[in-house]
């Protein structure tokens, strides 16, 4: 199988790497210098340092149109913010087309779109779909174990990213609901946030517990709003990423977060991270998505308003704390 990766970050490299030792992998950086660095050096040292690429991983650059002539599978791997533009380029494509990216795409204009709502924009010929679930780029890329799901409307689509991605040290599983997976995939970065600035705090593992909990029962009305199903988010794309990126050492969000409450500023968090946090770019969309449809996100509502810098981290917490009593399934 010819696979074409879009986009050589971090988890773009990994799934490549990962896909590598089966397939004819192209890997694709819209950065030409980077492209030779890697290809010269046989390594993504901005992005997945310490992971060798392998010899039969090709490294391109340049245009779209040129690498993207005959493959079997095109995969997107640009944070949400070039989702777009990508799925334009690729709008006439014949070949399945999945993204990796989890956010809701931050637009003033319109209403933040999950990905396979711009896909339905501006390339609904596409027969598409996205790779989601718990997973964290440098292990995957070192071949520990890890579970994925294949999500889209299309039967054809599911079945090739399993034949892509299902191997011995990665499990792929198929889902139809685009719409959960894709929630649970955007949220479950806001979440995190939310519990770094617990665990930041030292407020416990028993607010880390409940933060977790009550955090996945906002994701999930949100969801099923949008057209998600339950039983989703109870899966690898909704409860298995929300525990991952929510205590895990390497989640880019959970460490915003823990840096927020430690009295970092958002501009000195970012810059020390170096690297897309989508979280932080997604919180005030989710929020707002849910205020048009009427539902109450808490724990999104406090994250925003600490990134926006209308509250302090303390003051969030309380806030939350002094809510009113309700019955634990609203």
């Amino acid at each position: 199988m010819r696979l074409l990766v879009l986009g050589a970050g971090a988890w773009g490299t990994a799934l490549a790497v990962n896909a590598a030792a089966r397939h004819d992998v192209v890997l694709w950086a819209r950065d030409a210098a980077q492209a030779r660095d890697m290809q010269a050096v046989r390594e993504n040292a901005r992005y997945l340092p310490g992971v060798v690429l392998p010899a039969s991983l090709h490294i391109a650059s340049g245009d779209v149109g040129a690498a993207a002539q005959a493959p079997d599978l095109l995969v997107v791997a640009t944070p949400m913010a070039g989702l777009r533009d990508m799925l334009v380029a690729l709008a006439d494509r014949t070949a399945p087309v999945a993204w990796l990216c989890k956010g809701f795409e931050a637009r003033d204009d319109q209403p933040g779109l999950l990905g396979h709502e711009i896909q339905q924009q501006v390339a609904p010929k596409l027969a598409a779909g996205v790779l989601t679930g718990p997973s964290f780029a440098q292990e995957v890329a070192r071949g520990q174990p890890t579970a994925l799901v294949a999500a889209s409307a299309h039967p054809q689509v599911r079945q090739v990213l399993v034949d892509a991605f299902h191997g011995p040290q990665l499990r792929v599983y198929a889902n139809d609901d685009v719409a959960g997976a894709e929630v649970g995939g955007a949220v479950k970065n806001v979440l995190a946030i939310a519990t770094g600035l617990c665990d930041g705090l030292a407020l416990g593992l028993n607010a880390r517990a409940a933060l977790v909990t009550r955090g996945l029962a906002e994701m999930t009305r949100l969801g099923i709003a949008l057209g998600g199903r339950a039983e989703t988010f109870m899966g690898l794309s909704g409860l298995g990423d929300l525990v991952l990126t929510a205590t895990g050492d390497l989640s880019r969000n959970r460490r915003v977060g823990l840096m927020l409450a430690q009295g970092d500023s958002l501009g000195q968090a970012l810059a020390r991270l170096g690297h897309v946090a989508e979280g932080v770019y997604c919180a005030r969309t989710v929020v707002a998505r849910a205020a048009r449809l009427g539902l109450e996100m808490p724990i999104a509502e406090a994250v925003a308003a600490v990134l926006e810098g209308r509250l302090e981290p303390r003051q969030a917490v309380a806030r939350l704390m002094q809510r009113d009593p309700t019955p634990e399934s609203s």
